[in-house]
C-alpha cells in the first residue's frame, strides 16, 4: 500500500474577540491553558503523535508572540532541512490583499503553496481547542470513503449553547446536511474544525465560490454547504474528550475540569502528551502558611496563601493572606495580602493590590484583567468585568 503525502495545515490566526482583553495584542492559539503550554501546542502535539511530518500554521492576526513560541517547529520534531514546519503569514498578492475573511477564505489564498505541495490529502485543524485525536484515523476514514472531504465530529453534552458551532447532521457515515451557528440547532454533533479534504475536490470547490462572487468566509458558510450538495462528505466520529475555548466562561471551566478527580483529559498522559515550548523556570515554591486544594502549580509559583480549584501559572506568587478560588492566573501574577481572586483570568504581569477583590464565587460571568493592569488595593472588580491592557505590546514584554 502507497503511504499517501499528506500535508496537515494548522490555523492559527484568529483574533479570539470573544475573549476580550485576554487576546488583546495576541493571537487566541497562543493564549496559555493548563498553566504551562499554550493553545496551539495541542494541535501541533496531535500531529507529532499522529506522525505528521508536514505541518504549516496558517498565520494572521498578531503573529508575533506566536512566532516565539513556535520556535521554527522545533519542540515537536518538525524542524527538518527538507519539508517539515512552515509558517504562512498573511501576504500582497498581485491578484488579491493578505487578509482573509475566513478559514476558507485563507486555503484559497494559500492555495498555490499548497498545489505546489501536491498532497494527496489535506488535513486542516484549528488550533483554537482542547482534544486528543490522532489524525491517521481521520485520514484512513476520509482515504476509504473515497469522500471529496471529511469532517470529524463529536457529540456535545445536554444542555449546552450550541449555537456558535458547526452542526453535522449525518447518516451512514456521510454527511447529509449543516447549519453554520444556527439561532435555534438542531442535533447535538459538531464539527470539531478537523477536515480532510481531497485537494482536488476542494479546489474545484473553492474556485466555484470565488466565481460566484463575494467572500467566502468560514468553512460553515459556503464552502462545506455546497460540498455537501454538490459532492460528497465524510464524517469521522470523535468520541473523546473535545472543548472549544472560544469564550471568557469556556476558557475557564474548560481548564478547571482538568482540576477534577476524574479530569475528561490528561495533559501529560505518557502515551500522548502535550509538548510545549513554553521556558524553564525553578521548581514552585510552598510556603508553610500556604493553603491547598485541587491546586496546579507551575514551574516558578510561590505561593503562600490560599488556592483552590485554580490554576497558578508561571512565576504568579499569591502572598500570605491572600485566596485565589476557582481561577486561572497566568504568569508573573502577583496577589497581595488580604486580596481574593474568585472566578476570575488574570493575564501575564497583573498585580491585585492589597485587600482587593476581582469576579465572585458563584457568578456565571468570570472577570477577565488584561496584562500587566494594576488593580488598587482595596478596590472591588465586579464578575464578568473586563478591563483592558493599558498597552497592548505589554504582551510582547511580558512574554521574554
Amino acid at each position: 500500500m502507497v503511504t499517501p503525502r499528506v500535508l496537515c495545515i494548522v490555523l492559527a490566526g484568529g483574533r479570539g474577540s470573544r475573549l476580550g482583553p485576554l487576546t488583546t495584542g495576541r493571537a487566541k492559539p497562543s493564549l496559555p491553558v493548563g498553566g504551562n503550554y499554550r493553545l496551539i501546542d495541542v494541535s501541533l502535539s496531535n500531529a507529532m503523535h499522529s506522525g505528521l511530518i508536514d505541518v504549516w500554521v496558517l498565520q494572521q492576526y498578531e503573529p508575533h508572540l506566536l512566532n516565539e513560541h513556535l520556535a521554527g517547529g522545533r519542540p515537536w520534531d518538525l524542524d527538518r532541512t527538507r519539508g517539515g514546519f512552515r509558517t504562512l503569514p498573511p501576504f500582497q498578492g498581485h491578484d488579491r490583499d493578505g487578509f482573509a475573511s475566513g478559514n476558507a477564505d485563507a486555503l484559497a489564498r494559500n492555495w498555490p503553496l499548497i498545489t505546489a505541495f501536491d498532497p494527496d490529502v489535506l488535513l486542516v485543524s484549528s488550533a483554537d481547542h482542547l482534544f486528543k485525536i490522532d489524525y491517521r484515523e481521520v485520514i484512513a476514514t476520509h482515504l476509504e470513503s473515497g469522500a471529496d472531504a471529511t469532517v470529524a465530529s463529536t457529540e456535545m453534552p445536554k444542555g449546552m449553547d450550541l449555537s456558535r458551532y458547526l452542526i453535522v447532521r449525518a447518516d451512514g457515515g456521510m454527511v447529509d446536511g449543516v447549519d453554520y451557528k444556527p439561532a435555534n440547532p438542531v442535533g447535538r454533533h459538531v464539527g470539531t474544525e478537523v477536515f480532510a479534504y481531497r485537494p482536488a475536490a476542494l479546489e474545484e470547490n473553492l474556485r466555484g465560490l470565488l466565481d460566484e462572487g463575494g467572500d467566502l468566509g468560514d468553512y460553515g458558510d459556503r464552502l462545506l454547504p455546497r460540498m455537501v450538495k454538490h459532492g460528497t462528505v465524510a464524517v469521522y466520529e470523535h468520541r473523546g474528550h473535545w472543548r472549544d475555548l472560544g469564550t471568557p466562561q469556556a476558557y475557564l471551566d474548560s481548564q478547571l475540569d482538568l482540576l477534577t478527580d476524574r479530569p475528561p483529559l490528561s495533559l501529560d498522559d505518557p502515551d500522548w502528551p502535550i509538548i510545549t515550548s513554553m521556558p524553564v523556570r525553578a521548581p514552585a515554591l510552598v510556603r508553610r502558611t500556604a493553603e491547598l486544594d485541587r491546586a496546579w502549580l507551575t514551574p516558578g509559583a510561590d505561593v503562600s496563601g490560599v488556592v483552590i480549584n485554580s490554576i497558578i501559572g508561571p512565576g504568579a506568587r499569591i502572598e500570605k493572606g491572600a485566596e485565589v478560588r476557582h481561577s486561572v492566573l497566568m504568569g508573573d501574577v502577583v496577589v497581595r495580602a488580604g486580596a481574593r481572586v474568585s472566578r476570575s483570568v488574570l493575564a501575564e504581569d497583573v498585580v491585585v493590590g492589597r485587600d482587593a477583590r476581582v469576579g465572585a464565587a458563584n457568578a456565571k460571568h468570570p472577570a477577565l484583567i488584561g496584562v500587566r493592569r494594576r488593580i488598587p488595593a482595596g478596590q472591588e472588580i465586579e464578575a464578568g468585568a473586563e478591563w483592558e491592557p493599558s498597552k497592548p505590546r505589554h504582551i510582547l514584554r511580558s512574554a521574554r
